[in-house]
């Protein structure tokens, strides 16, 4: 039933994880997609690959979402390259530790500046060629710690709350304008971004436990509910944030 034949996908951070899998996702409805990533030209190439071996047109940019100028840059090569932006998927993230009262004024940046104003930079370029086509879809990617919080990553937590926040603002905002603007907060997911805190001794049993359905998710059963909210099957979703986490926040 989700059919995106005809619709260009902008995903950021979709060389990997949760943005590698939602991309490949989007062409395996039938979207044409393309990705960004900040360093790892290798994994972007890869997904490209992939992508185009389902048969859709697929592109890979270098961009730095929390620079704005970078963000401009790339809505005019995507433009260039696939003449479309219907869907955005705002992925790009980072995840860091940070104990407050030690954290340095430098690394708190960081984190907001890109999970947050990375995002708003994003959208900020993208909706108004958005609102010239009166179409669009953007799902932001946000997290269970932007709900509940998350000692020893405040700035992470703030941030992804940030997200969520600014989520429920623009829905409303642009849903007349003909975009839907809806979010997706994941649980632990098993990705890169993780593995030095998953797979030391102990912790996965632990975190296994502390989710209701025994484990964590896989970055596919996080792409899922992006594609679902990027398809004409949530036309009536606006604002809303979706859990992804196995029943850990309800």
């Amino acid at each position: 039933m989700i059919n995106l034949t005809g619709r260009y996908a902008l995903v950021t951070g979709g060389s990997r994880g949760i943005g590698a899998a939602t991309a490949v996702m989007l062409a395996e409805a039938g979207a044409n997609v393309a990705i960004t990533y900040s360093t790892d030209v290798t994994a972007a190439r890869s997904v490209v690959d992939k992508i185009r071996m389902i048969g859709r047109l697929a592109s890979a940019f270098r961009c730095r979402v929390d620079r704005y100028s970078d963000c401009q840059g790339l809505a005019f090569k995507v433009l260039k390259r696939h003449g479309r932006i219907d869907i955005l998927v705002n992925n790009a993230g980072i995840w860091e530790e940070g104990t407050i009262g030690k954290m340095s004024h430098a690394d708190w940046q960081k984190t907001v500046d890109i999970n947050l104003t990375g995002t708003f930079n994003m959208c900020n370029v993208i909706v108004p060629i958005m609102k010239r086509q009166k179409y669009g879809r953007i799902i932001n990617v946000s997290s269970t710690a932007g709900q509940r919080g998350e000692p020893f990553h405040s700035h992470y937590a703030a941030s992804k709350g940030g997200i969520i926040a600014f989520t429920k603002s623009i829905g409303p905002e642009l849903i007349q304008k003909g975009i839907w603007v809806n979010c997706v907060a994941p649980g632990w997911v098993e990705t890169e971004m993780i593995s030095n805190v998953y797979n030391k001794p102990g912790n996965r049993i632990e975190i296994n436990r502390s989710i209701p359905r025994g484990r964590v998710a896989s970055p596919r059963e996080i792409a899922g509910p992006i594609i679902f909210l990027a398809s004409n099957l949530a036309d009536h979703i606006v604002g809303v944030v979706i859990n992804v986490n196995g029943g850990s926040v309800l």
